[in-house]
Protein backbone atom coordinates (compact mmCIF):
# COMPACT_ATOMS: atom_id res chain seq x y z
CA UNK A 1 0.00 0.00 0.00
CA UNK A 2 1.28 3.43 -0.88
CA UNK A 3 0.34 6.81 0.50
CA UNK A 4 -0.37 9.62 -1.96
CA UNK A 5 -0.67 13.37 -1.58
CA UNK A 6 -4.10 14.80 -2.17
CA UNK A 7 -2.84 17.04 -4.96
CA UNK A 8 -2.00 14.04 -7.13
CA UNK A 9 -5.63 12.93 -7.10
CA UNK A 10 -7.60 16.15 -6.74
CA UNK A 11 -9.64 15.17 -9.82
CA UNK A 12 -9.66 11.44 -9.09
CA UNK A 13 -13.39 11.07 -8.67
CA UNK A 14 -14.57 13.65 -11.19
CA UNK A 15 -17.84 12.47 -12.69
CA UNK A 16 -19.06 10.55 -9.65
CA UNK A 17 -22.76 10.90 -9.01
CA UNK A 18 -22.85 11.98 -5.38
CA UNK A 19 -26.51 11.20 -4.75
CA UNK A 20 -26.14 11.18 -0.99
CA UNK A 21 -25.44 13.49 1.92
CA UNK A 22 -24.22 10.57 4.03
CA UNK A 23 -20.66 11.52 4.98
CA UNK A 24 -19.77 7.94 5.87
CA UNK A 25 -20.78 6.75 2.40
CA UNK A 26 -18.96 9.64 0.73
CA UNK A 27 -15.76 8.70 2.57
CA UNK A 28 -15.97 5.20 1.11
CA UNK A 29 -15.87 6.42 -2.47
CA UNK A 30 -12.89 4.88 -4.25
CA UNK A 31 -11.37 5.03 -7.70
CA UNK A 32 -9.98 2.11 -9.67
CA UNK A 33 -8.36 1.02 -12.88
CA UNK A 34 -7.58 -2.38 -14.39
CA UNK A 35 -3.94 -2.94 -15.31
CA UNK A 36 -3.03 -5.82 -17.62
CA UNK A 37 0.24 -7.47 -18.60
CA UNK A 38 2.10 -10.74 -18.17
CA UNK A 39 4.21 -12.36 -15.49
CA UNK A 40 6.91 -15.07 -15.44
CA UNK A 41 7.33 -17.13 -12.26
CA UNK A 42 10.56 -18.97 -11.49
CA UNK A 43 10.58 -22.63 -10.36
CA UNK A 44 10.90 -21.53 -6.72
CA UNK A 45 7.73 -19.41 -6.95
CA UNK A 46 9.45 -16.01 -7.08
CA UNK A 47 8.71 -13.45 -9.78
CA UNK A 48 11.32 -13.83 -12.51
CA UNK A 49 10.03 -11.02 -14.71
CA UNK A 50 6.88 -9.15 -15.64
CA UNK A 51 5.59 -6.72 -18.26
CA UNK A 52 2.81 -4.15 -17.97
CA UNK A 53 0.77 -3.34 -21.05
CA UNK A 54 1.14 0.23 -22.32
CA UNK A 55 2.97 1.68 -19.30
CA UNK A 56 3.03 5.06 -21.05
CA UNK A 57 -0.75 5.24 -20.60
CA UNK A 58 -0.61 4.57 -16.85
CA UNK A 59 0.04 7.08 -14.06
CA UNK A 60 3.66 6.80 -12.95
CA UNK A 61 2.54 6.08 -9.39
CA UNK A 62 0.66 2.99 -10.62
CA UNK A 63 3.64 1.70 -12.59
CA UNK A 64 5.81 2.19 -9.51
CA UNK A 65 3.31 0.45 -7.23
CA UNK A 66 3.14 -2.65 -9.45
CA UNK A 67 6.93 -2.89 -9.67
CA UNK A 68 7.38 -2.49 -5.93
CA UNK A 69 4.71 -5.02 -4.93
CA UNK A 70 5.73 -7.69 -7.43
CA UNK A 71 9.22 -7.82 -5.92
CA UNK A 72 7.73 -9.39 -2.78
CA UNK A 73 5.23 -11.77 -4.38
CA UNK A 74 5.56 -15.53 -4.11
CA UNK A 75 3.52 -18.10 -6.01
CA UNK A 76 2.88 -21.78 -5.51
CA UNK A 77 5.48 -23.52 -7.70
CA UNK A 78 4.13 -24.83 -11.01
CA UNK A 79 4.83 -28.54 -11.43
CA UNK A 80 5.42 -30.46 -14.64
CA UNK A 81 5.82 -34.22 -14.22
CA UNK A 82 6.26 -33.56 -10.51
CA UNK A 83 9.09 -31.04 -10.97
CA UNK A 84 8.87 -27.23 -10.52
CA UNK A 85 9.25 -25.30 -13.79
CA UNK A 86 9.24 -21.71 -15.02
CA UNK A 87 5.72 -20.57 -15.88
CA UNK A 88 4.23 -17.57 -17.68
CA UNK A 89 0.68 -16.26 -17.51
CA UNK A 90 -1.40 -13.17 -18.36
CA UNK A 91 -1.72 -10.75 -15.43
CA UNK A 92 -4.76 -8.66 -14.51
CA UNK A 93 -4.61 -6.30 -11.54
CA UNK A 94 -7.34 -4.12 -10.03
CA UNK A 95 -5.69 -0.96 -8.65
CA UNK A 96 -7.72 1.03 -6.13
CA UNK A 97 -7.20 4.45 -4.57
CA UNK A 98 -9.08 5.37 -1.39
CA UNK A 99 -9.16 8.60 0.59
CA UNK A 100 -7.67 8.77 4.07
CA UNK A 101 -9.12 10.70 6.99
CA UNK A 102 -6.19 13.13 6.78
CA UNK A 103 -7.04 14.06 3.20
CA UNK A 104 -4.33 11.97 1.56
CA UNK A 105 -4.89 8.82 -0.48
CA UNK A 106 -3.85 5.20 -0.21
CA UNK A 107 -3.28 3.18 -3.36
CA UNK A 108 -2.93 -0.56 -3.62
CA UNK A 109 -3.77 -3.74 -5.52
CA UNK A 110 -7.26 -4.89 -4.53
CA UNK A 111 -7.54 -8.06 -6.60
CA UNK A 112 -5.55 -10.08 -9.14
CA UNK A 113 -6.17 -12.75 -11.77
CA UNK A 114 -3.50 -14.80 -13.53
CA UNK A 115 -4.97 -16.74 -16.42
CA UNK A 116 -6.63 -16.70 -19.82
CA UNK A 117 -10.20 -16.89 -20.94
CA UNK A 118 -11.85 -20.28 -20.48
CA UNK A 119 -10.95 -22.86 -23.11
CA UNK A 120 -14.57 -23.68 -23.91
CA UNK A 121 -16.31 -21.43 -26.42
CA UNK A 122 -19.58 -19.61 -26.08
CA UNK A 123 -22.32 -21.13 -28.20
CA UNK A 124 -25.01 -18.65 -27.14
CA UNK A 125 -24.75 -15.71 -24.77
CA UNK A 126 -27.39 -13.04 -25.24
CA UNK A 127 -26.68 -9.91 -23.18
CA UNK A 128 -29.03 -9.10 -20.31
CA UNK A 129 -31.76 -6.51 -20.72
CA UNK A 130 -30.75 -3.21 -19.14
CA UNK A 131 -33.43 -2.46 -16.52
CA UNK A 132 -35.37 0.60 -17.78
CA UNK A 133 -35.55 2.05 -14.28
CA UNK A 134 -31.76 1.83 -14.01
CA UNK A 135 -31.37 3.66 -17.33
CA UNK A 136 -33.78 6.37 -16.16
CA UNK A 137 -31.82 6.77 -12.92
CA UNK A 138 -28.43 6.86 -14.71
CA UNK A 139 -27.22 3.72 -12.93
CA UNK A 140 -24.21 1.84 -14.32
CA UNK A 141 -22.01 -0.91 -12.97
CA UNK A 142 -20.58 -4.40 -13.46
CA UNK A 143 -22.00 -7.71 -12.28
CA UNK A 144 -19.52 -10.57 -11.76
CA UNK A 145 -21.52 -13.76 -12.22
CA UNK A 146 -20.28 -17.24 -11.29
CA UNK A 147 -21.59 -20.06 -13.49
CA UNK A 148 -21.75 -23.79 -13.01
CA UNK A 149 -21.84 -25.37 -16.46
CA UNK A 150 -22.73 -29.04 -17.03
CA UNK A 151 -21.21 -31.45 -19.55
CA UNK A 152 -23.73 -30.45 -22.21
CA UNK A 153 -22.76 -26.79 -21.90
CA UNK A 154 -25.90 -25.68 -20.08
CA UNK A 155 -25.84 -23.36 -17.07
CA UNK A 156 -27.31 -25.28 -14.16
CA UNK A 157 -26.54 -22.63 -11.54
CA UNK A 158 -25.64 -18.95 -11.59
CA UNK A 159 -24.83 -16.55 -8.75
CA UNK A 160 -24.08 -12.82 -8.86
CA UNK A 161 -20.93 -12.92 -6.74
CA UNK A 162 -20.26 -9.19 -6.67
CA UNK A 163 -21.88 -6.06 -8.13
CA UNK A 164 -19.73 -2.94 -8.42
CA UNK A 165 -21.37 0.41 -9.09
CA UNK A 166 -19.98 3.43 -10.90
CA UNK A 167 -21.94 5.92 -8.86
CA UNK A 168 -22.34 6.87 -5.21
CA UNK A 169 -25.52 6.96 -3.15
CA UNK A 170 -26.78 5.87 0.26
CA UNK A 171 -26.31 2.23 1.23
CA UNK A 172 -29.98 1.35 0.81
CA UNK A 173 -30.11 2.94 -2.66
CA UNK A 174 -26.95 1.17 -3.80
CA UNK A 175 -28.24 -2.15 -2.46
CA UNK A 176 -31.44 -1.66 -4.48
CA UNK A 177 -29.55 -1.08 -7.73
CA UNK A 178 -27.12 -3.93 -7.11
CA UNK A 179 -30.07 -6.27 -6.78
CA UNK A 180 -31.70 -4.87 -9.92
CA UNK A 181 -28.58 -5.35 -12.05
CA UNK A 182 -27.97 -8.80 -10.54
CA UNK A 183 -31.53 -9.95 -11.32
CA UNK A 184 -31.23 -8.80 -14.93
CA UNK A 185 -27.90 -10.58 -15.30
CA UNK A 186 -29.06 -13.87 -13.79
CA UNK A 187 -32.20 -13.98 -15.95
CA UNK A 188 -29.97 -13.87 -19.03
CA UNK A 189 -27.14 -16.03 -17.68
CA UNK A 190 -29.40 -18.99 -16.92
CA UNK A 191 -30.24 -19.15 -20.64
CA UNK A 192 -26.63 -19.14 -21.87
CA UNK A 193 -25.09 -22.25 -23.40
CA UNK A 194 -21.43 -23.18 -23.89
CA UNK A 195 -19.41 -25.73 -25.82
CA UNK A 196 -17.04 -27.54 -23.44
CA UNK A 197 -13.74 -28.70 -24.98
CA UNK A 198 -13.76 -32.25 -26.39
CA UNK A 199 -10.44 -33.09 -24.72
CA UNK A 200 -8.55 -32.08 -21.61
CA UNK A 201 -8.04 -33.14 -18.05
CA UNK A 202 -11.38 -31.74 -16.87
CA UNK A 203 -13.49 -33.22 -19.68
CA UNK A 204 -14.83 -35.97 -17.45
CA UNK A 205 -15.85 -33.74 -14.57
CA UNK A 206 -19.53 -33.26 -13.78
CA UNK A 207 -19.40 -29.51 -14.36
CA UNK A 208 -17.09 -26.57 -14.98
CA UNK A 209 -17.07 -23.27 -13.13
CA UNK A 210 -16.55 -20.00 -14.96
CA UNK A 211 -16.76 -16.32 -14.07
CA UNK A 212 -18.20 -13.70 -16.42
CA UNK A 213 -18.19 -9.91 -15.90
CA UNK A 214 -21.36 -8.26 -17.26
CA UNK A 215 -21.14 -4.52 -17.72
CA UNK A 216 -24.08 -2.12 -17.72
CA UNK A 217 -22.83 1.05 -19.38
CA UNK A 218 -24.73 4.24 -20.27
CA UNK A 219 -21.83 5.88 -22.08
CA UNK A 220 -22.75 7.52 -25.34
CA UNK A 221 -20.84 6.22 -28.35
CA UNK A 222 -19.91 9.72 -29.50
CA UNK A 223 -18.18 10.52 -26.21
CA UNK A 224 -14.77 9.25 -25.03
CA UNK A 225 -14.87 6.63 -22.32
CA UNK A 226 -13.76 7.53 -18.81
CA UNK A 227 -12.96 3.83 -18.48
CA UNK A 228 -10.20 3.90 -21.10
CA UNK A 229 -7.03 2.06 -20.18
CA UNK A 230 -5.02 4.03 -17.65
CA UNK A 231 -7.93 6.22 -16.53
CA UNK A 232 -9.41 6.22 -13.05
CA UNK A 233 -13.13 5.59 -12.61
CA UNK A 234 -15.54 5.79 -9.71
CA UNK A 235 -15.60 2.52 -7.82
CA UNK A 236 -18.07 1.32 -5.21
CA UNK A 237 -17.45 -2.43 -4.81
CA UNK A 238 -20.27 -4.56 -3.57
CA UNK A 239 -19.96 -7.32 -0.98
CA UNK A 240 -18.81 -10.77 -2.07
CA UNK A 241 -21.77 -13.13 -1.95
CA UNK A 242 -21.38 -16.67 -0.54
CA UNK A 243 -21.72 -19.54 -3.02
CA UNK A 244 -22.31 -22.91 -1.27
CA UNK A 245 -21.03 -25.00 -4.18
CA UNK A 246 -17.81 -23.02 -4.77
CA UNK A 247 -14.58 -23.42 -2.79
CA UNK A 248 -12.96 -20.00 -2.27
CA UNK A 249 -9.83 -21.36 -0.62
CA UNK A 250 -7.73 -20.67 -3.73
CA UNK A 251 -8.82 -17.05 -4.16
CA UNK A 252 -6.05 -14.50 -3.62
CA UNK A 253 -8.41 -11.81 -2.31
CA UNK A 254 -11.97 -11.20 -1.20
CA UNK A 255 -12.76 -9.63 -4.56
CA UNK A 256 -13.37 -11.07 -8.01
CA UNK A 257 -13.14 -7.92 -10.13
CA UNK A 258 -9.67 -8.26 -11.67
CA UNK A 259 -11.01 -9.88 -14.86
CA UNK A 260 -11.67 -7.69 -17.92
CA UNK A 261 -15.11 -7.10 -19.39
CA UNK A 262 -16.32 -9.16 -22.31
CA UNK A 263 -14.80 -12.53 -21.49
CA UNK A 264 -15.48 -15.90 -19.88
CA UNK A 265 -12.82 -16.89 -17.36
CA UNK A 266 -12.08 -20.18 -15.68
CA UNK A 267 -11.83 -19.98 -11.89
CA UNK A 268 -8.78 -22.24 -12.08
CA UNK A 269 -5.96 -19.75 -12.56
CA UNK A 270 -2.73 -20.97 -14.11
CA UNK A 271 -0.77 -19.30 -11.28
CA UNK A 272 -1.73 -19.17 -7.62
CA UNK A 273 -0.44 -16.25 -5.59
CA UNK A 274 0.61 -17.17 -2.06
CA UNK A 275 1.38 -13.61 -0.93
CA UNK A 276 -1.56 -11.60 0.50
CA UNK A 277 -2.58 -8.54 -1.52
CA UNK A 278 -2.81 -5.02 -0.10
CA UNK A 279 -5.78 -4.34 2.14
CA UNK A 280 -6.58 -0.99 0.53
Amino acid sequence: MKRLLLGLFCALLTGAVLATTDEDVARRVEASMLVTGSIVVAPDGSVQSYAVDHPEKLPSVVVGLVGKDLQHWRFDPVLLDGKPVTAKAPMHLRIVASKRDDGNYNIGIRSAYFGRQASFSRAQRMPPHYPPEAIAAGVSGTVYVLLRIDRQGHVNDAVAEQVNLNFVAGDAVMQHWRRALARATLRAARQWTFSPPPTGETTGTAYKVARVPVRFDLRRRDRPSRDAYGHWKTYMPGPLQPVPWFDRSRMVSNSVDAIPDGGVYSVDQSLHLATPLDNV
